[in-house]
């Protein structure tokens, strides 16, 4: 696509449906925080990656006749995405495009591209940012309560529903401020028992 076309694209307003307008409204009520789950390794600091945006949005979704999906654009020089929601009724809602250069043009450096893509249109398509966005958070020490974090744990073994569970989690990991290793442990109950409830 050519720049021209992208910013014709740009300026085209697409009409939203009521019903798709009513049910994403519903849905953002429900959003969870983007939780910062993974560990950027150059850095050194945490960051919310693609499936936990996903998994932070999806349920509230599908609960209200809203699929999820991500168009892929040609470009030459690395990649560009569209967020779009889907309705049940058929009405459609679009994101608008964003483009991303791919630091390598190889297929390493088109799928970092992509899933980096993909995980800044959906947060801003869903207006969700990650948890606890401080740069400095990384830094700051914080004393756990590994009493309060055992009873944590309890709560996420004793969930008998995936929203429970959801509810569980979020709590958990919020309570483990910057400590990677608690995160490590929540994530890890938050695995197993999310096998067990399917």
């Amino acid at each position: 696509m050519e720049t021209k076309d992208i910013i014709e694209r740009a300026f085209q307003v697409t009409p939203v449906g009521k019903q798709i307008a009513a049910a994403f409204v519903k849905a953002q009520l429900a959003f969870g925080p983007a939780l910062k789950s993974s560990t950027n390794p150059h850095f050194r600091s945490k960051y919310a990656d693609l499936s936990a945006c996903v998994e932070a949005v999806i349920d509230a979704l599908n609960k209200n006749g809203i699929a999820l999906m991500q168009k892929t654009y040609e470009c030459k020089d690395g990649v560009m995405v569209e967020t779009v929601f889907i309705h049940e009724s058929g009405e459609v809602m679009e994101c608008g495009l964003l483009h991303v250069p791919a630091s390598k043009h190889d297929a390493q450096g088109f799928g970092s591209a992509l899933t980096y893509a993909r995980r800044y249109s959906l947060q801003a398509a869903c207006g969700i940012a990650p948890e606890d966005d401080d740069g400095n958070a990384a830094s700051k020490k914080t004393t756990v309560d590994s009493n309060l974090m055992a009873d944590h744990l309890v709560a996420i073994q004793d969930a008998k529903t995936s929203d429970e569970l959801k509810k569980a989690y979020t709590e958990a990991y919020k309570a483990c401020g910057t400590d990677a290793n608690w995160q490590k442990k929540i994530i890890a109950a938050k695995d197993e028992k999310k096998a067990s409830l399917k």
